[in-house]
């Protein structure tokens, strides 16, 4: 499925009451800020490796786990946070507040 699909599919699910989050690589950034997605954990992989390299089942799951700790933590739609391979960035990147999409 492609970014823009995951993105309109989230809104449509949260439009129901079910909330989501959705991964997007960073090169798709621009996509979730355009398309307004809910709520964006952002990984610096490559397209295909969302949660991670092939084989990689540690950093998989931390991708897995921080973006369900988004899913918790957020307290609103509108929230964009970064996974860094050291940790997740904990500073929520609200839409409201942007100065740039980085």
């Amino acid at each position: 499925m492609c970014h823009g699909s995951v993105g309109l599919v989230a809104k449509a699910l949260e439009a129901a009451g079910i909330p989501t989050v959705s991964v997007f690589i960073r090169a798709f950034r621009h996509t979730a800020v355009k398309l307004n997605v809910p709520r964006v954990l952002v990984t610096p992989h490559l397209m295909g490796r969302t949660i991670g390299p092939v084989g990689d089942r540690a950093r998989q799951r931390h991708v897995v786990e921080a973006a369900l700790q988004l899913l918790q933590q957020a307290d609103a739609p509108g929230t964009i946070e970064d996974f860094e391979p050291g940790g997740l960035r904990l500073e929520a990147d609200r839409r409201e507040h942007r100065t740039g999409d980085s």
